[in-house]
C-alpha cells in the first residue's frame, strides 16, 4: 500500500510516461495474446467434449452443452484461469524486470535524476494491465465458446445450429459484467504484487529469481482468494 501511495505523483514529462504506458500495453497485451488464444480454444473444446460425456440422459437436450460451455467460459475459465496463466507470464516478467533494474542500480539513477521511479516504472504497468487484461478476458471467452462449437461439430457431438441455439437460451447478461469485475480485480493483483516484489528486491541475481517465483505464487493465491470473495459478494 505504501508503494501504491508513492505512485500518485505529478508526472515530470507526460510524453515520456505515455510512451512507457503504451510500451507496457504492447508487452502485456500483444505479448500474451498467442498463449491466451491457444489456451482458450482448447478450454472450450475440452469443456464441450467432457460435458457431452457426462450428459448421458436422453431427457436433456443437446443444446444444454452449449449453455454449460458458455457459462463456464464466461464465469470461471476465461477470467480466472487466463489470469492465473498471465500471473506466470506477465507477473514473472514484471518482477524480473524491476528486480534487474534495482540490482543494477537503474532505479537509484532515476531517483537521482529527479524522476519518481514508482510513478514511472510501476504505474504504467498497473494501468496497462487494467486496460489490456479485460480485453484478453473478453477475447478468451469468445474464442473458448468458438472452440467448443468447433469441437462439437468436428466430434459429431452436436451440430453448429444446435450449438448456436443453446448459446442464446437462458443467457444472463449480468454474467459478462461479473466476468469483467473479476478481470479488473485480477489485473490489479497480477500487476501490483509482482511490481512490489521486483521493486524491493535485495541482493544479487539469485534473489531476482526468488522474488519472481514468490511474486507468481502470491499472485496466484490472491487471484483464487479474490475469485471466491467476488463470487460470494456478487452471486448471492
Amino acid at each position: 500500500m505504501l508503494m501504491l501511495k508513492g505512485m500518485f505523483h505529478r508526472p515530470e514529462n507526460m510524453k515520456m510516461y505515455w510512451k512507457e504506458f503504451m510500451h507496457q500495453c504492447s508487452d502485456i497485451g500483444i505479448g500474451s495474446l498467442p498463449i491466451v488464444c491457444i489456451i482458450s480454444v482448447f478450454m472450450g473444446a475440452v469443456s464441450t467434449v467432457q460435458t457431452a460425456y457426462q450428459l448421458v440422459s436422453p431427457l436433456i437436450p443437446p443444446s444444454t452443452i452449449a449453455q454449460i460451455v458458455r457459462d463456464t467460459m464466461i464465469l470461471e475459465f476465461s477470467p480466472t484461469l487466463i489470469c492465473i496463466v498471465l500471473a506466470g507470464v506477465v507477473g514473472s516478467k514484471i518482477a524480473s524486470e524491476l528486480g534487474n533494474m534495482r540490482i543494477s542500480e537503474q532505479i537509484d539513477a532515476l531517483e537521482i535524476m529527479g524522476v519518481n521511479s514508482k510513478t514511472y516504472l510501476v504505474m504504467p504497468k498497473i494501468l496497462a494491465a487494467l486496460v489490456v487484461v479485460p480485453m484478453l478476458v473478453v477475447i478468451s471467452g469468445a474464442l473458448g465458446i468458438w472452440g467448443g462449437r468447433l469441437a462439437g461439430s468436428l466430434g459429431n457431438i452436436l451440430s453448429p445450429t444446435t450449438y448456436d441455439k443453446g448459446l442464446l437460451e437462458f443467457f444472463v447478461p449480468y454474467n459478462v459484467q461479473f466476468a469483467l469485475y473479476k478481470a479488473y480485480t485480477f489485473a490489479f493483483i497480477i500487476s501490483s504484487i509482482p511490481a512490489f516484489y521486483g521493486y524491493y528486491v535485495k541482493g544479487g541475481a539469485l534473489e531476482i529469481g526468488r522474488a519472481s517465483t514468490k511474486a507468481v505464487v502470491v499472485s496466484c493465491i490472491l487471484v483464487l482468494l479474490a475469485d471466491y470473495v467476488l463470487a460470494a459478494m456478487f452471486l448471492d
